[in-house]
């Protein structure tokens, strides 16, 4: 039996499939490890080149100075401000809401037919263009008021942000083992404590990783703000007023003709890269506890 398995393995046919299973596996690596390599040139040009602008671009007249006229020298003080500003207020309105509803759907209804239509929003939220975002809340809240506001655009940037935290939230809190629940049922825990005490606290880096991982989304929107914020080229903290945001200043500012404005532009455009890679590493550094045990 061993000499008719080993001569099967050694006939010509099977040595002929042998080969051309290994010439397809070869060709089928090599074409990945090109595609591969070619996505990781762009990626690094992309961040060379901006490192290169914006580094060039950066002095403390960033942090101290207005955003400048046409062809004259300045900083981004009130851009980072409003940006700031409408990204608190955007995150604060967001993250109760997001919070609730997946407390609701992992907790109260996750097998109901509300949770299911709720889950399939979501999830449609989750892949919208945030231009879509900005036209709607144009629509209710712009167009009624009359002006454009920063009260618009925390709005928009809130409807970002709620998606996110839902569906981490939700999913985060489907991982707490139900054993868990069961002996607090067992200690006469209302299922509200429950939640607070032992859900939330067993799925709190989970959750936070959500809300940190929805402000590095909506930190770099552009889109929204242009339909309800619209910018700002002074100082401005006023709600009820167009505010100057970084995404739409580096937005107008690149399409200028003037130089001075496109090195800001590139210096804006690293401040957003770096905030939003630091937001990622403090991310995962939140995330890397629940995954390690």
């Amino acid at each position: 039996m061993a000499s008719l398995g080993n001569s099967a393995v050694s006939s010509p046919t099977a040595q002929s499939l042998y080969r051309r299973r290994r010439r397809g596996n070869g060709i089928l690596l090599s074409l990945s490890f090109a595609a591969t390599i070619f996505g990781l040139a762009w990626l690094f040009l992309i961040l060379a080149a901006l490192l290169w602008q914006g580094f060039s671009g950066l002095s403390p007249a960033i942090f101290t100075e207005m955003t400048p006229p046409p062809g004259e020298g300045g900083g981004l003080l009130n851009a980072i401000v409003g940006s700031l500003i409408m990204t608190v207020a955007g995150v604060v309105i967001g993250t109760p809401i997001g919070i609730l509803a997946g407390t609701y759907m992992a907790e109260y209804g996750r097998h109901n037919q509300l949770s299911n239509v709720v889950r399939f929003i979501n999830d449609i939220l989750l892949a919208a263009p945030s231009i879509v975002i900005g036209l709607f809340v144009y629509e209710v809240v712009v167009a009624p008021m009359g002006h454009f506001s920063a009260f618009a655009g925390s709005i928009a940037l809130a409807i970002l942000v709620i998606p996110v935290v839902v569906r981490t939230t939700e999913d985060m809190l489907n991982l707490v083992p139900n054993t868990l629940r069961e002996a607090s049922a067992a200690l006469g825990l209302p299922r509200s404590v429950m939640i607070r005490k032992v859900a939330y606290r067993a799925a709190m880096s989970g959750i936070v990783t959500g809300v940190l991982l929805a402000i590095a989304r909506v930190s770099g929107e552009t889109a929204p703000l242009l339909f309800t914020a619209l910018n700002n080229q002074f100082w401005s903290t006023d709600p009820n007023a167009p505010m100057s945001s970084l995404p739409v200043t580096i937005f107008q500012f690149a399409l200028s003709p003037y130089p001075e404005w496109q090195k800001l532009a590139w210096t804006g455009a690293l401040l957003i890269t770096v905030a939003v890679l630091a937001l990622n590493i403090v991310a995962r550094t939140f995330l890397s506890p629940r995954t390690s045990k």
